[in-house]
């Protein structure tokens, strides 16, 4: 089982005097203790990036939101209060074009994301982290750990996007893509934006092809757990059955929720999510 019994429990005696518990009881509320302050990093001709950072032990943990999503959700607030009330090291961050960082999310691409995240591990984050990524988060997670193995400590992918936009826009049929490439750009229908869609360029999702992972094995050796919904309407659960499959690291688990959507958002979603970081922070440390 990925998630036993005997482990659910150690988390949940470990919950149930920590002041975190308090703010996932309180449906609704979204106020965060010592909430983290905005901080702006300047890199060499390239857009200024917002994170918040909160310091402590070792290993940090990372937070990569989803696509056109950014640091201020739920869960990225969450895991904030989470690693706060255990004195561990958190960050989250918003890309480029997106959130309270600069630059134009139009002119964005997959390579733009992934190049934030490896300046985050670079040069924001100290130790080994603990990556947490959400939906198309996990994918640049996925890339990121590819990249700089030796700063990944784990990694917990949530609703886990791998090469969803070139996959769905394979899908299509010959006819629609013609259309699209024609048009220049895919108008997409998303529940979760503001206008009710998002809108790819043709030029980002032939861009996106460049950073497919799902095509051969993922040579990584660190522990991985994936969660995934089955209701997820999104991004297909069986993402993560390929992501687990590909990945050569030997401690890896797939949580499925049977009742889970995309954003993984409810309250127990967010318990379940804590209580494998959780997880996963006992046994870093016990074997470091």
């Amino acid at each position: 089982m990925p998630l036993n019994s005997s482990t659910l429990l150690r988390c949940s005696r470990g919950l149930l005097s920590n002041p975190w518990k308090a703010m996932l009881s309180a449906q609704g509320s979204t106020a965060v203790r010592h909430k983290s302050t905005i901080h702006y990093a300047s890199r060499p001709d390239l857009p200024r990036l917002a994170y918040r950072k909160v310091p402590g032990k070792s290993p940090g943990v990372l937070f990569l939101p989803g696509f056109a999503s950014n640091m201020g959700g739920q869960k990225a607030e969450a895991l904030e209060e989470f690693c706060q009330s255990l004195g561990h090291a958190y960050l989250r961050f918003d890309y480029t074009g997106c959130g309270s960082s600069e630059g134009n999310m139009a002119d964005c691409t997959m390579g733009t994301w992934k190049k934030d995240v490896l300046y985050v591990l670079d040069e924001l984050v100290e130790g080994p982290q603990i990556l947490v990524g959400s939906s198309m988060g996990a994918w640049l997670m996925l890339l990121a750990s590819l990249a700089r193995p030796d700063k990944v400590a784990a990694l917990v992918g949530i609703s886990t996007a791998a090469d969803h936009f070139v996959t769905a826009f394979n899908t299509l049929p010959i006819e629609t893509k013609k259309e699209i490439e024609e048009k220049g750009s895919w108008t997409v229908p998303n529940r979760h934006a503001e206008e009710g869609h998002v809108t790819l360029s043709v030029d980002f999702l032939k861009e996106a092809e460049n950073h497919c992972v799902l095509q051969s094995p993922l040579p990584l050796s660190c522990p991985v757990r994936l969660i995934h919904g089955l209701k997820d309407a999104d991004v297909p659960w069986h993402i993560s059955m390929q992501v687990a499959e590909r990945v050569l690291s030997d401690d890896v688990d797939v949580i499925l929720r049977k009742h889970g959507q995309h954003r993984m958002t409810e309250k127990d979603d967010i318990k379940l999510i804590v209580y494998t970081i959780d997880d996963l922070i006992d046994k870093l440390t016990t074997m470091g």
